[in-house]
């Protein structure tokens, strides 16, 4: 799981030659483009049958149906690597007897998932077919903005020990068993990536968990909390950023550790503090900078760590396992293809990225990829809004790390979900005087 950073009912498939989707957009009459314009950009509305015409439903959003020729690197991506990881996303979808989500993107997403089955291992003509018979792209974006925000996220590989040492002395913790979650213990199951967390004090008042800078000073020692020890608290605040690790212990022992919980406090992002404090200029800003001043300045490093108060808990999830981890969806992410979203996305949605980032060296190249929305994060927030998962180690983490860039997201839409047609049941406004 990220941390930065943790569909009821279909219509009859639109017939060919039947719908304004077959003409080009500047052929599309400007009355249904307006007022398909006007329901994207005001947000979910009741038609005359009292259905809702925005099938996302998220506040503050701009969605543009798109042709995949507009689509920017569409026909290039490798379709049938993309559709790999769909097929993973809709594992849950068709163990499911029916909806569990009232979302109507659920719905369209269970439908697509039961289509593509019968596919197999399908070509990267046939999977580009696929997508392109059962979806329809549309651009997404935060209200008034074209672009959104790009990040990248891995899973850390590092060295620890059982038992505290000299060298191995930074604990990874447990979540605690006195937090709770708005007074009440939390519920079993995931625990919410936003909650407001607190615990009772010595006068049984509640009161804000610990923060940072509380835990990194002592504040949970004696709770027999500690998973194992690691050599850095760089690396310790960068686990509980990517949520998840991999530990090799003293003996070769491979311990895998996920997400299992935080302490209630927001997420800060250091660099940026060092930044607008002048400890690293902005344009060499990075992970691995951030971690070379860290070391180099360790009196003012705990302080700056301590801007950063949110504080990340974790439980055991297995031994000597290599396989990627698993995000919030359920199911085990791809390097590469998967990607953590705003929680208010269904998983399994595929998003086309088109941006520019640095990959293989800090040198922008050009990044055209279908992704599937696998995984969430309590920093990843908004429509446009997504973590890109590299996969694990340090040739990811410098990857990751050098991404916080803007690009264009194009989410596709289950073509059971028609857009122009709900445009067409949108009033067009009355005309300004």
């Amino acid at each position: 799981m990220s941390v930065p950073g943790t569909l009821t009912g279909s219509s009859s498939q639109p017939k060919p030659g039947n719908k304004p989707e077959n003409l080009p957009v500047h052929l599309v009459p400007s009355c249904v483009r307006l007022a398909a314009s006007l329901v994207w950009l005001l947000g979910a509305f009741g038609v005359a049958t009292g259905q809702t015409v925005d099938p996302l439903n998220i506040p503050d959003t701009q969605l543009e149906p798109m042709t995949w020729a507009k689509v920017d690197g569409w026909e290039a991506d490798n379709h049938a690597a993309a559709f790999k990881t769909f097929m993973t996303s809709c594992r849950p979808f068709l163990a499911a007897p029916q909806s569990v989500d009232t979302r109507p993107i659920y719905a369209g997403l269970m439908s697509a998932c039961r289509r593509a089955v019968g596919l197999k291992s399908p070509n990267d003509v046939q999977a580009r077919k696929y997508f392109e018979d059962n979806f329809r792209p549309v651009r997404i974006a935060r209200l008034g903005e074209s672009t959104g925000l790009l990040t990248g996220y891995f899973e850390p590989i590092v060295e620890g020990s059982r038992f505290p040492s000299p060298e191995f002395s930074v604990p990874l913790y447990r979540r605690p068993r006195d937090v709770l979650i708005d007074g009440r213990p939390p519920p079993p199951g995931v625990f919410p990536n936003r909650a407001t967390v607190v615990r009772r004090n010595a006068d049984n008042q509640l009161e804000p968990y610990y923060d940072r800078l509380a835990i990194e000073e002592g504040a949970l020692d004696g709770q027999k909390l500690e998973i194992c020890w690691i050599r850095d608290p760089f690396d310790a605040m960068s686990i509980q950023i990517q949520g998840s690790a991999r530990i090799k212990l003293e003996d070769g022992t491979l311990l895998r550790i996920n997400y299992d919980g935080h302490n209630g406090h927001g997420y800060t992002a250091v660099g940026r503090i060092q930044i607008e404090r002048n400890l690293i200029p902005l344009e060499e800003k990075s992970m691995d900078r951030i971690k070379r001043w860290m070391h180099a300045n360790p009196d003012q490093a705990r302080e700056v760590r301590g801007t950063n108060r949110g504080f990340v808990f974790f439980r055991i999830t297995g031994l000597n396992k290599t396989e990627e981890p698993i995000g919030a969806q359920g199911v085990r992410l791809d390097p590469g293809r998967s990607i953590a979203v705003d929680k208010t996305h269904v998983y399994g949605t595929p998003f086309f990225i088109e941006a520019d980032i640095p990959q293989e060296t800090a040198r922008a190249t050009k990044f055209r990829r279908l992704m599937v929305a696998q995984d969430t994060g309590a920093a990843i927030t908004g429509p446009a809004r997504a973590d890109l998962y590299w996969g694990a180690g340090d040739d990811a983490g410098r990857i990751a790390g050098r991404i916080r860039h803007q690009g264009r997201f194009t989410v596709l839409i289950p073509r059971e979900l028609d857009m122009f047609a709900a445009g067409q049941k949108m009033p067009i406004p009355r005309r300004q005087p």
